[in-house]
């Protein structure tokens, strides 16, 4: 804690909001509109967040941190369970929850599946219908009549993540809604996400982005060095474990040619972050069946589930 938020005593308030949601309802994309920064990967690809990344928003008096949750879904894979128990762990500890519907897929099967496991959070709950800037007025205020009925929200709002329409009066209302006390965090820090993780998470969102038809979810990032030069550049190693020889070339491409490519973006981008030059080197390695190695998860934030 810094000196300027010690002291701030009940004039304060500080508190965890949980964003809960399918898969690719906005969660990542809505952390970012409401922190005003980066802090989550944000991909085309369901199931790109896999920890806890918290984005921290300073509102007036108020200090809101923000448990982006993986996206909840029918988990079939061993890191399937462990992503869906870490958003209901998530959840439970929260002192609020959003639950993030997807406007225009409206009350479908994963969404009032949510609903149906959310009676089980005490917490304070608040609707948030997003992407409505592709539905119709009469269709959000069936569907948000709908959720209400089905479940008690203490506030609606209708906005869209992407465009930023309406985020500033969730913004302000989460700000109300924290408890009293003291901020947890400096004000200055945007995410207690280490700059380490986020750089994987960014090279990681690169990859898909570049090969989000060819290249299946069991592939990892992690940032094996990070040294800060003398000259105030940055130095960043990384390595890109897959599972199949075959899945490695297709992320080097013809000639080194894509990984060249995802170099570049994620090197740009982690620059424009940090606010000094980076050099950043990549490396592409096999590494089978990771999805069933412990240290992988622990590396992830993720609890290795037993079965």
């Amino acid at each position: 804690m810094t000196d300027e938020t010690k002291g701030q005593g009940d004039a304060t308030r500080c508190g965890f909001v949980a964003l809960i949601g399918a898969p690719n309802v906005g969660k990542s994309t809505l952390v970012n509109a409401l922190v005003g920064s980066k802090v989550t990967i944000v991909s085309r690809k369901v199931q790109t967040t896999r920890a806890l990344i918290r984005g921290i928003v300073i509102e007036g008096n108020a200090q809101i941190i923000l448990v982006d949750t993986p996206g909840i879904f029918a988990p079939r894979r061993r890191l399937d369970r462990a992503m869906v128990s870490t958003a209901w762990s998530g959840a439970h500890d929260a002192d609020l929850v959003c639950v993030l519907l997807d406007a225009k897929l409206g009350l479908d099967e994963e969404a009032n599946a949510i609903l149906a496991k959310l009676e089980t959070v005490a917490h304070p709950k608040i609707l948030v219908l997003n992407k409505v800037d592709l539905v119709q007025r009469e269709k959000l205020l069936a569907l948000a009549q709908a959720a209400n009925e089905r479940m008690r929200f203490e506030h609606t709002f209708m906005i869209s993540a992407l465009s930023g329409d309406g985020v500033a009066d969730l913004r302000q209302t989460l700000a109300k809604l924290v408890p009293a006390g003291p901020f947890l965090y400096p004000e200055d820090q945007m995410s207690d996400a280490p700059m380490r993780h986020l750089a994987a998470e960014i090279t990681r969102e690169k990859i898909y982005s570049h090969l989000h038809q060819e290249l299946p979810y069991q592939s990892t990032v992690e940032t094996d060095s990070w040294t800060d030069r003398k000259d105030k550049s940055i130095r960043i190693e990384q390595t890109i474990f897959v599972e199949r020889e075959s899945q490695r070339k297709i992320v080097l491409g013809k000639g080194g040619a894509t990984i060249k490519s995802i170099g570049a973006q994620a090197r740009a981008e982690i620059a424009e972050i940090m606010g000094v030059p980076v050099h950043l080197f990549l490396f592409v390695k096999v590494r089978e069946n990771w999805g069933d190695d412990p240290d992988r998860y622990k590396e992830m934030g993720l609890e290795f589930p037993k079965e």
